[in-house]
Order: C-alpha cells, then sequence, then structure tokens
C-alpha cells in the first residue's frame, strides 16, 4: 500500500480509481461548461455512466449493480469530485445510485428491486428523493406532503422544493404523510414513476449561488394516484425511521466530497502562486502565501486522516449518527474556510467565474445546509454528551 492511499482503499478500489478518472477525463469534462450552462446534466451522460459501471456500484449483481460495495461508491464520487464535477453529476449520481437506489435495496420489495434496481443501474431510470418543503427542511417532521388510503393505493397531495435531479428524475420517492399521527409518527416513503402520473408537475430549474450542473427544482403532485405497490416498506409510517437509517451514509459522502474539495483547492492555489508574480518574485514566495497554504494543507490532511479512519468504520458496520454528524459538520465547515483563504491568494482572478476556484467557492456553501444543516449536527452531536 502506498502512503498517500487511504486505508480503505485495496488494489481493486486503486483500479476502479483509474478508470474513473480516466472516463470522466474523456467522457464528461470535456462537457462540464456546457452543463454547467444548461443548468442540468444531458441524459446521455447517464446512460454513458451506467455503460461504464459508473451507476449504482455497491447494488447487487442481481438487480444490476456492480456488486461491490459503498467503498466503490465512494471512489466513484471522489473521483468526480477531483474532476470537478461534484457540483453537477457527482451530485446527482450520489442522489440516484449511493441514496434512492439504497432506500429502495434496503426497504422496498422484492418487485420494486427488480423493477427499478437494474434500469437505474443502466442510467434509464434517474432517481430523486422529495423530502424539502417550503416550510420543512432540516425539520422532517414538519412535513405537510400527504398520501391519503384510497382504494388500490394512495392520493398524493402536496410540494416539494430544492429536490436535486428534480427536472431529470423518473423515480422520485416522496416523504409523505400517511396517516394522522403527529411528528415523525405517519411519514412514509413512496414512489412516484413521473412518467404517466398524472398530476405530478415539475417546477422552475432554481437557479442557484453554485452547483450549476446539478438541476434542482420544485415538484408539484395534484392528487397523484400511487399505487399500492409503489410504498417503500411493508406497512406504512415507517419512513422516518427509514431516513434516519441512511443518512449516516450520506453525511459521510457529504464529508469526503468536502475533503476533496480541500484537497483541490490546496493544490490548485499552490499551482497558481507558483506561476503568479508580484514584485519581482512567484507569489509563493512570500511568507504570507506560504503561511497561507500550510494552514489550509494542515486542515486538509486532518480532514482527509479524520474521513479515511470513518470510512473504515463505516465500511466495518461501526459508524454511529453522531460520528458521522461530527464529520459532516466539521468538514464542511472547515472546506468553506480552507476555500475561502485559498480563493483569496488568487486576487481579483479568484472573483472569475472561469476559475476553478471560483466554481469551487461558490458550490461549497450549500454543504453547511444539505444533509441537515449545521446547527442540527451540533443539535445531533449535543444529545450524546
Amino acid at each position: 500500500m502506498s502512503p498517500s492511499r487511504s486505508p480503505w482503499i485495496d488494489d481493486e478500489l486503486a483500479m476502479l480509481q483509474d478508470h474513473v478518472a480516466r472516463f470522466v477525463a474523456r467522457e464528461f469534462v470535456p462537457h462540464a461548461d456546457r452543463w454547467r450552462q444548461a443548468r442540468q446534466v444531458d441524459r446521455a451522460a447517464w446512460l454513458k455512466a451506467g455503460e461504464a459501471g459508473l451507476l449504482c456500484a455497491s447494488i447487487p449483481e442481481a438487480y444490476g449493480g456492480g456488486g461491490g460495495t459503498l467503498a466503490h461508491e465512494a471512489v466513484i464520487h471522489q473521483e468526480l469530485t477531483r474532476a470537478g464535477l461534484a457540483g453537477g453529476f457527482g451530485a446527482g449520481n450520489s442522489v440516484s445510485s449511493a441514496i434512492v437506489a439504497h432506500y429502495i435495496l434496503a426497504y422496498g420489495t422484492e418487485g420494486q428491486k427488480q423493477r427499478w434496481l437494474p434500469r437505474m443501474a443502466r442510467g434509464e431510470l434517474v432517481g430523486a428523493i422529495a423530502m424539502t418543503e417550503p416550510d420543512a427542511g432540516s425539520d422532517l417532521q414538519g412535513v405537510r406532503t400527504t398520501a391519503r388510503p384510497v382504494d388500490g393505493g394512495y392520493r398524493l397531495n402536496g410540494q416539494k422544493t430544492f429536490i436535486s435531479n428534480g427536472q431529470t428524475a423518473d423515480l422520485i420517492v416522496v416523504v409523505a404523510r400517511t396517516g394522522d399521527e403527529p411528528g415523525a409518527k405517519g411519514l412514509s416513503l413512496v414512489a412516484v414513476e413521473a412518467a404517466g402520473a398524472d398530476g405530478f408537475r415539475r417546477g422552475r430549474k432554481l437557479e442557484k449561488l453554485g452547483m450549476h450542473a446539478q438541476d434542482t427544482s420544485e415538484l408539484f403532485f395534484d392528487d397523484v394516484f400511487v399505487p399500492a405497490a409503489n410504498l417503500i416498506g411493508e406497512t406504512p409510517g415507517l419512513g422516518f425511521g427509514q431516513l434516519m437509517h441512511q443518512l449516516a451514509w450520506e453525511r459521510m459522502i457529504i464529508a469526503l466530497d468536502a475533503t476533496v474539495n480541500m484537497e483541490r483547492a490546496v493544490q490548485l492555489t499552490v499551482d497558481y502562486a507558483r506561476e503568479r508574480k508580484m514584485f519581482g518574485k512567484a507569489l509563493i514566495a512570500f511568507q504570507n502565501t506560504e503561511f497561507v497554504l500550510a494552514d489550509a494543507k494542515t486542515e486538509a490532511t486532518v480532514a482527509r486522516t479524520l474521513v479515511d479512519a470513518l470510512m473504515v468504520r463505516l465500511l466495518a458496520g461501526d459508524l454511529d449518527a453522531a460520528t458521522a454528524a461530527m464529520a459532516k459538520l466539521w468538514t464542511t465547515e472547515t472546506q468553506c474556510k480552507v476555500i475561502d483563504a485559498c480563493q483569496q491568494l488568487f486576487g481579483g482572478y479568484g472573483y472569475m467565474a472561469e476559475y476553478p476556484i471560483a466554481q469551487l467557492y461558490a458550490d461549497a456553501r450549500v454543504s453547511r445546509v444539505y444533509g441537515g444543516a449545521s446547527e442540527v449536527m451540533k443539535l445531533i452531536i449535543a444529545r450524546t454528551l
């Protein structure tokens, strides 16, 4: 094992890492600017990713997946982030392959797994998870969307917002109330198949500060009929627990993403500071530059050490929710600090959208909000004191 290799990456995963890096550089990076301008990744990219084995890598082969583990999923996500695609296909694939597909795998019926997972692995179905509402974000107990039982299924009514893959998704797992119990009780996950779902509407493609290649939308459900067979889980009312059981993995994806972004920011800035001349010498020769980059490198290294250790625990089934919350809290808050310090060294160029450091700055901000805001992470951690 080379000194630079993460302890959870073995030879097979290292080969996957190389494969993904080569594929992404050849097939995705040339289209990145166009995707950012379009505020959406081409559907063709999903099919190419499916052919290359980038989708549902941790889903069993029996359901069309790669038969790997969450380590395979993490390797793919890291390479997309290193290529600057986290704010587009990286985020979209994480939602579809690493989150939605795992809800179906963990809680779905055999029929649901056979019907949806192979098509998701091929890129024919893109998944989305519809949790957030205008009045319910981190506090999922405030969800108002309802799925009322009717003959043969449910009638779904409500509005969702900030939904990743909202314009693209074919299979949308919706958090809705199937009962009248207050708070977390009565919440269920129901899957809406967008094609032919009368009453389902996609709202506008939301304009965001960053992550411009990630389509994010409002979704509307006006008396949409959802067949009983599309309830995720054997009985209604299990939704909140299903969501909570998957959050440690989701937050580790975000922590990994933040760590790679710190590493990218440091390397981009070192490269720039070596080339940039000021007052007759390279920018990197100034003590202030050295000190800023020394701090940034140290924080990126601490982040890498932390997430690698926690990935070992995650893969061993030994990562608790509070520790995952700590990782998410610290890495995302530190990411914004590191990228800001690095961007400052670029001067005016750092404010130009064409520079990767500016894209990193804009993309990073939301990491302190999605997957549970920093304040919510502190509440989770505080409960263990």
